[in-house]
């Protein structure tokens, strides 16, 4: 997409759908969670269409969205069990985990849905969605150097985690 051009959402939708809902699963937790997530996104973008001046950064508008989407939706979640002193429930693996990842893959993203919220979605942005530092900082609403060193508390962690220290 060029800068002038208008944003095609259809085929934004298309290209850029499932790669949303994978970024989406990995901050909540369960698909049809995700697919929300990025359904409202979508929604939120069509919304806004005529307001977004860079038709060539729609695509980091969009995950922008999805991590914010994401948010909100596990602060509703928090509050609402907080509030009808719900304990948080065991979110089974998708029926098919199994044969997508293999074992070791399963127990590094057991490790990081153990970390606090904004070091998984700095990992989850970094190493899963290939991101730079200066766009996860755009995408989380956080400086550079935040994004730095929540990714360095975080790989810290995950250390620990992973070699057994904090089960």
């Amino acid at each position: 997409m060029s800068a002038d051009a208008p944003v095609d959402l259809a085929d934004l939708y298309r290209t850029h759908h499932l790669q949303m809902v994978r970024l989406a699963r990995l901050l909540v937790d369960d698909i049809a969670s995700a697919e929300d997530v990025v359904q409202e996104a979508f929604l939120g973008m069509h919304r806004n269409q005529a307001s977004l001046r860079d038709s060539g950064a729609a695509v980091g508008y969009l995950r922008q969205a999805v991590v914010n989407q994401a948010r909100s939706m596990l602060r509703r979640r928090r509050t609402v069990r907080e509030h009808l002193k719900v304990a948080e429930p065991d979110i089974a693996p998708a029926a098919d985990s199994d044969v997508l990842l293999a074992e070791e893959h399963q127990e590094v993203l057991r490790a990081v849905n153990r970390l606090p919220q904004r070091q998984r979605e700095v990992l989850v942005l970094r190493y899963w969605s290939d991101m730079s530092e200066a766009e996860i900082a755009t995408a989380l609403g956080i400086s550079k150097g935040t994004v730095k060193s929540q990714a360095s508390r975080a790989m810290a962690a995950l250390t620990t985690i992973m070699q057994g220290g904090d089960r």
